[in-house]
């Protein structure tokens, strides 16, 4: 798939010794596309156009995934959703932090980037949250981040922040249907396991 993939942006070398190379440098193809345009370059592999082809390759299946959840139910149809957010959050090197806003339906209305960086409850305002909600027109929300380390469990910080954004969403009448860490081969979901608003959220 890595030649096919790099016959089209690949011409002064042998695509099967460059597809070769970048598997052993990055550990398979999710390893080569979750590798950033830098270190994409630095390996010795792959030039400019490659570099950018790769990213745009991701990125192109990350709206595909996004698309193919807008409208419908997230509750029904978790595994559209998990798969977004793997392709998109589990190689990131940086902590993002997302609300997918839902109407009554728990259909998808929209994916919001709240915050980028060092993730806590001083960070990641409720009143955004809130704001984008109203601005969506929104009954429900999912809150979503990920751990770069890899490691899903959710932290004492985390279970800080989902008491934090369910005060806030509760004061305004906005559901919070779940709270979602991302790590690199798993993710932990508060409603998997067992966890309601306003309750405490217990471990994986």
């Amino acid at each position: 798939m890595l030649e096919r993939l790099l016959s089209y942006a690949v011409k002064e070398k042998d695509v099967a010794d460059v597809s070769s190379g970048l598997m052993k440098r990055f550990k398979g193809l999710r390893g080569v596309l979750d590798a950033s345009h830098e270190e994409l370059k630095d390996s010795g592999w792959v030039g400019e156009n490659g570099a950018v082809f790769l990213k745009f390759v991701k990125e192109a299946a990350g709206v595909y995934l996004k698309e193919r959840m807008m409208g419908r139910d997230a509750l029904r149809n978790m595994k559209c959703v998990l798969d977004y957010l793997s392709l998109t959050l589990s190689g990131e090197r940086i902590e993002k932090f997302l609300a997918i806003y839902l109407n009554s339906k728990n259909e998808v209305l929209s994916v919001d980037v709240l915050h980028e960086g060092t993730i806590n409850q001083t960070v990641v305002y409720p009143r955004k949250a809130i704001e984008r909600a109203f601005r969506h027109k929104a009954c429900g929300v999912i809150f979503v981040h990920n751990h770069p380390s890899g490691d899903s469990t959710p932290s004492a910080m985390d279970r800080q922040l989902a008491r934090t954004l369910d005060s806030a969403a509760a004061a305004v009448d906005l559901s919070v249907v779940d709270h979602i860490v991302i790590g690199k081969n798993r993710h932990f979901s508060a409603r998997e396991n067992g966890w309601m608003a306003g309750g405490p959220l217990r471990k994986a």
